[in-house]
């Protein structure tokens, strides 16, 4: 039993990284190589990234109900197929006209039928007692697949450029990004295999299920706790968005490579297994609210040694630890969010919609960071661009705070 268990939660941490390989992974670590092979501007990225947001927003709010009506299997299994199959469109290097169509639909086939179910099924292996520990350890692990899948993939990207990396021509760079965009899709495809053979086969379908009901999105409505959450939710996620920027600001800044470059952004990737988890535990043991505020103050300690440009071209060191401890309090983050509920004692029979609407509001970053980014960085070139986007990343972490002491508020 404990073996199937272990087989259990190493699929949850596999598949809950690898469906968002494709949208986000590829574009977090190699976003400078991305820009170029694509002949985009940031802007025109953040444009994609928003049109993904818009519609994972309407996803997340009708895949809620979905979530609490059919089974998590057969939902995670159809999302990860269709999602690996659009990766070979990314490989081929689409126009940008195609390539922001391809972020609408993976909005679509990463959300709907994806994001609700994938955290009931968490929610309903951790038990009630344990629930910080087991979206940490989730989340953990959904962190060390996405930091090896990302030191992997910069070795390969090393291996099919020159040794001079800066020699290297727009073609030879385009063929390395397909080559490991192709090698993300199969993981993808794998996840979805992985499913098939791992996850039991609950029998959550009513047979009255023509549509999804919305009595239970009236009855989270009702709660102040889930609408703290909600906002929360939304502030940590500016942060893990503003993740994506550490590799290009490692380029513009201090003048890295590609493949440097690459580098400097997966040390936050190897932060986030320990933030997660280690958040995850001392949240069951101290309150998960806490933990919640204390990542808070990290990750807004962090952004505003960045945003007054205190790390210069020569301290390796210090900007090694800045990012880590900013993604300290980023990635700590993702492992308290949806523990929260323990705290304001959402039933189990409404966790889907619980899910849904603080996922609507929570992720609504998917929609304007990506333009945010793009215009702060595009209008200020060099240091001042970076300086400005981790400043406005200092007002979302206070304004976090304040709902963390709010939800505290309501909960008590």
């Amino acid at each position: 039993m404990k073996a199937k268990k272990a087989v259990l939660l190493f699929t949850l941490m596999l598949v809950g990284e690898s469906i968002f390989l494709l949208p986000f992974v590829v574009t977090r670590v190699f976003r400078p190589t991305f820009l170029k092979v694509f002949d985009i501007t940031n802007l025109e990225l953040g444009t994609a990234f928003s049109l993904y947001g818009i519609v994972a927003m309407l996803s997340y709010f009708a895949g809620g109900p979905i979530a609490d009506r059919y089974s998590p299997k057969k939902l995670l299994i159809t999302s990860l197929i269709v999602t690996s199959l659009a990766g070979i469109v990314m490989a081929l290097i689409p126009s940008l006209a195609t390539l922001t169509l391809l972020y609408g639909f993976w909005g679509l086939s990463t959300i709907l039928l994806f994001w609700a179910g994938y955290i009931k099924a968490i929610r309903q292996f951790g038990g009630e007692n344990t629930q910080g520990k087991s979206y940490g350890l989730v989340d953990g692990g959904r962190g060390l697949v996405a930091a090896v899948t990302a030191s992997s993939s910069v070795f390969l990207l090393a291996a099919f450029l020159p040794n001079v990396v800066e020699q290297a021509t727009n073609a030879e760079l385009s063929k390395a990004l397909s080559s490991i965009i192709y090698v993300f899709s199969g993981v993808v495809l794998a996840s979805a295999i992985l499913v098939w053979f791992v996850f039991p086969n609950d029998k959550i379908e009513s047979a009255n299920a023509n549509f999804p009901s919305l009595k239970g999105i009236k009855e989270v409505l009702k709660r102040k706790s889930i609408w703290y959450q909600a906002l929360i939710l939304l502030c940590g996620y500016v942060g893990y968005k503003c993740t994506d920027d550490f590799g290009l600001y490692a380029s513009d800044v201090f003048g890295y490579n590609d493949v440097k470059s690459a580098h400097i952004a997966t040390i936050s990737f190897w932060t986030r297994p320990f933030a997660a988890v280690l958040a995850g535990i001392l949240g069951d043991k101290f309150g998960h609210s806490k933990m919640t505020m204390l990542s808070f103050i990290i990750l807004i300690a962090g952004s505003l040694v960045i945003s007054f440009g205190i790390l210069k071209p020569g301290m390796e060191v210090m900007i090694a630890i800045t990012i880590a401890s900013t993604s300290l309090g980023i990635y700590g983050l993702r492992g308290l969010y949806f523990a929260l509920f323990q705290e304001s004692k959402i039933p189990l029979t409404i966790t889907g919609s619980a899910i849904g609407f603080i996922s609507v509001i929570g992720y609504a970053p998917d929609i304007f960071m990506g333009p945010l980014m793009g215009v702060i960085l595009d209008n200020n070139p060099g240091s001042l661009g970076h300086q400005y986007l981790f400043g406005v990343l200092v007002i979302f972490g206070l304004i976090g705070l304040a709902a963390t002491k709010l939800f505290q508020k309501s909960t008590q």
